[in-house]
Order: structure tokens, then sequence, then C-alpha cells
């Protein structure tokens, strides 16, 4: 049963092949548009590269074997950066560094793990630069997580801390 099978199948593809083989070559070429592309070239205009209408884009040709040592600085968008809180774990006193990029309003909470605002750190109008803050926790917060939320603008980063 299963050789019939096999010997069908292989008869029916070679059939398929063979047909496929006899329709292509069978089929009519097309004949090649003659042109003279010495006169086409000359009479063909090439279009410029441009960015928007009106405004062309030259690039300089590139030397080889030189070095270029014009820096470009992309400027970063984000205003809140590198966010450190240290010690971790805490027992007494906190301290937090961050890097703003421009005059904002910052606020820093330490929020539970439900998300409740366990206490107020700071809340005022930063300068531009590398900030650091250092503040004492209070005994009656239960030790345990928590979590310190930076705001600046509508930026916000979330440190996980744990409390002794």
């Amino acid at each position: 049963m299963r050789r019939t099978f096999t010997i069908i199948n292989s008869w029916i593809l070679t059939f398929a092949i063979v047909a496929t083989f006899m329709n292509y070559a069978s089929a009519k070429p097309e004949k090649p548009k003659v042109r003279d592309t010495i006169s086409y070239s000359l009479l063909k205009k090439k279009p410029k590269k441009t960015l928007l209408p009106g405004m062309s884009l030259t690039i300089p040709p590139i030397k080889p074997n030189s070095t270029s040592t014009v820096r470009v600085v992309l400027p970063t968008d984000k205003l809140l950066s590198n966010v450190e809180v240290f010690p971790n774990p805490i027992t007494d006193q906190i301290n937090l560094k961050y890097v703003i990029s421009r005059n904002s309003n910052v606020t820093i909470k330490m929020v539970d793990v439900l998300g409740n605002d366990v206490m107020v750190l700071f809340s005022n109008r930063v300068e531009p630069g590398e900030q650091i803050l250092n503040r004492s926790i209070s005994s009656k917060i239960n030790r345990g997580f928590y979590f310190i939320r930076v705001v600046a603008g509508t930026e916000s980063v979330i440190k996980r801390i744990s409390l002794l």
C-alpha cells in the first residue's frame, strides 16, 4: 500500500515538473527594445538629491586615510538621570544623588509597597547639575521594603530600598 502510494505520487510530481518546463520552453520571448544608449544617456537629466523642495544636499567627498576631530554631541531629552540611593539597606539616614539637565520642579517621596505616600523627602525647584540629598529617616517608619520615587517635570524614576 505504501509503495503504491509513493510510486503514484512520484509519477504525478514528475509529470508536473515536465509540464512546467514544457510551458516555459514554449513561451515566446520578448524582443528587447533597441535604443542608442549613448544619445539616451546624454539626454537624460540626473535627479538632484533634495531634503525638502528647494533645498539641495551636497556631501563633500571623503578622503582616504584621514580622521575627523569633530565631536558630535547629541542633545539628551532626558531631564532626570543617574539616580542613586545609598546606603541600601537604610538604617537612619538616606542619601540620594541624581542629575538634572535643566531647571525643573523635583519631588522626592518615600512610597510603600502598595503605592501609598509614606513621607515627602524633598519638593522644590532645582537648578541643573548633580544634586545630593541627605535626609534622616524617622523612627516612626516600620522596617520593610519601600520605594523612592523621584519626579522631575514629567519624568519619574523609582528605586527600591529596604529599611532596617
